[in-house]
């Protein structure tokens, strides 16, 4: 069995979100099956999966979706958004820039606490 190329997770505690989305349908599992169904429709099944997630931790950004191994993370993501991410993004390799949440505001590694790095560092010395 061969590695998938892109996993999507989808956010399935998400809200929409003030920042991003206006008009548009934020459903995690109508979400998930609208990249579901263009997955299988391309027939990139065995390339492709799309799955649900648990809280990713990037409430403020709405709708989320995050592909691996790329490290794409996008915001304010909706029903409506699944064939453009799909075609834009796992065929052509285009991030879609309306949707990409910036790195700065993303919440990865900085969970650390100020005084284990001061920690970390006596250990490498």
């Amino acid at each position: 069995m061969s590695k998938f190329t892109h996993h999507l997770f989808v956010c399935g505690k998400c809200k929409p979100s003030k920042r991003y989305g206006k008009g548009k349908t934020h459903d995690s599992g109508k979400l998930r099956a609208a990249l579901k169904k263009e997955i299988k429709r391309l027939g990139l099944k065995a390339q492709v999966r799309a799955n649900d997630s648990g809280c990713l931790d990037q409430c403020d950004d709405g709708q989320v979706v995050v592909i691996y191994p790329q490290a794409i993370w996008y915001g304010g993501v909706g029903v409506e958004d699944a064939e453009r991410i799909i075609h834009e993004t796992i065929l052509a390799g285009n991030i879609l820039e309306d949707l990409r949440i910036p790195d700065e505001r993303l919440r990865c590694g900085k969970a650390k606490k100020a005084g284990s790095a001061a920690a970390e560092s006596k250990q490498e010395n």
